[in-house]
C-alpha cells in the first residue's frame, strides 16, 4: 500500500478539499485524486463522495480513516528513527567496555540533554565499517583505514585520540610488583592478545609493535570474552596482555590483577573517527570537539607508522 496514497486520503479528509490538501502535501490537485482513486481501487471500497463542498467520506471512508491514520504515524516514526539529525546520533564503538565507549560516556555524562545510539558493529575489517558509515548505518565509526588514501571520497577520517596502553597481569607474574614498565622489560614476556583478525587495523598494530620492541605477543586460540581472559590472567605465573588505560575491565577482588603504565616511550594506540563528509550527523561537532579537551599523552610515545606521520 502506497503510503503517501494513505496520507493525501487523512489529510484530505481532515480538511474536507483535495485542493486544501494538495497544498498542505505539496503536489497538485491531481496528484491527490490520482492518490486516492488508487487508493480506493486497492481497498476494494469508495472512501469518498464528491461534493459541491469538496469531499466527505463514505461509511467505509469513516471505518478506514483512524487505521490510515495509525499507517501515516508508523510510517513518520519510522523515518524519523533512521533520519540523520531526526534520530539519535548512531555511532559504531570496538566493544562497550572500550576507550571508545568510555570517552563517550564522559561526554554523555556532561551533556545528558544528547540523544546518543552506542553500537557496535562487531567486524574487523576496517572497510565494512566505512561501508556502514556510507550506507547510513551508523553515522560514525571509531575505526581506522591505515592507508587513508584508499577511503572513498565521500567519507572524512580525523584522529579521535591516543589510548595508552597498560600491561595486565596477575599476582604471581614476575612484573606484578612493578609501578610502572618501560617497553624492554616486557622483552621474553608472553602477552596475549587472543583472536587478533587478519585485515584489522590493530593486527597491524600488534605487528609492528612487536617488530620495534621485540615482543612476543601471543595471538593463539580464539577470542572467547574478557572474562575468559582476565580468568586466565590471574591464575598464571607468565601470561600477560596489553589494555587501553581507558579501557573499563572488571574482575573478582579475588582476581587480584594488576594494570601497570608502560612509559619511556608510553605505548599508544591511536583512534580514529569515519564519518560522511557530507551531510553529516548535527550532533557530532560537539563530541569532535570533546576529544580536544582529553587529557594529553607524555612528550615520549611511541605510536605505529600510520599514526607516526600525522604527528610529523
Amino acid at each position: 500500500m502506497d503510503s503517501e496514497a494513505v496520507r493525501s486520503f487523512v489529510r484530505a479528509a481532515e480538511l474536507g478539499q483535495l485542493q486544501h490538501a494538495a497544498d498542505e502535501l505539496g503536489v497538485t490537485q491531481q496528484a491527490v485524486s490520482k492518490r486516492i482513486a488508487t487508493l480506493e481501487r486497492e481497498v476494494g471500497v469508495r472512501l469518498f463522495t464528491r461534493t459541491a463542498r469538496g469531499v466527505e467520506l463514505t461509511l467505509d471512508g469513516q471505518a478506514f480513516l483512524p487505521h490510515a491514520r495509525s499507517i501515516v504515524t508508523g510510517v513518520d516514526r519510522a523515518i524519523t528513527a533512521i533520519r540523520p539529525g531526526s534520530r539519535a546520533l548512531r555511532i559504531d564503538v570496538l566493544g562497550l567496555r572500550s576507550a571508545q565507549a568510555v570517552v563517550l560516556h564522559d561526554y554523555w555524562r556532561s551533556h545528558p540533554e544528547t540523544d546518543l545510539d552506542v553500537v557496535t558493529l562487531r567486524v574487523n575489517d576496517p572497510r565494512v565499517a566505512v561501508a556502514a558509515v556510507q550506507a547510513g548505518d551508523v553515522d560514525a565509526s571509531f575505526r581506522t583505514v591505515t592507508d587513508p588514501a584508499t577511503l572513498p571520497r565521500d567519507v572524512q577520517m580525523i584522529h579521535a585520540f591516543d589510548s595508552p596502553l597498560e600491561l595486565l597481569v596477575g599476582p604471581r607474574h614476575p612484573l606484578a610488583a612493578a609501578r610502572t614498565l618501560t617497553p624492554p622489560q616486557l622483552r621474553k614476556h608472553r602477552i596475549w592478545v587472543p583472536g587478533i583478525a587478519p585485515r584489522s587495523e590493530w593486527a597491524e598494530f600488534y605487528d609492528e609493535l612487536a617488530t620495534d620492541f621485540d615482543l612476543r605477543i601471543d595471538a593463539a586460540g580464539p577470542n572467547f570474552g574478557n572474562e575468559v581472559l582476565l580468568d586466565a590472567l590471574a591464575d598464571s605465573t607468565d601470561v600477560a596482555t596489553l589494555v587501553g588505560s581507558r579501557d573499563r575491565y572488571i574482575w573478582p577482588t579475588n582476581h587480584d590483577l594488576r594494570r601497570i603504565p608502560i612509559v619511556n616511550p608510553t605505548l599508544a594506540y591511536p583512534l580514529s573517527l569515519i564519518f560522511r563528509r557530507t551531510d553529516p550527523h548535527p550532533g557530532l561537532r560537539a563530541i569532535i570537539n570533546h576529544f580536544g579537551n582529553l587529557t594529553p599523552l607524555p612528550e615520549t610515545v611511541w605510536l605505529p607508522s600510520w599514526a607516526r606521520a600525522r604527528v610529523r
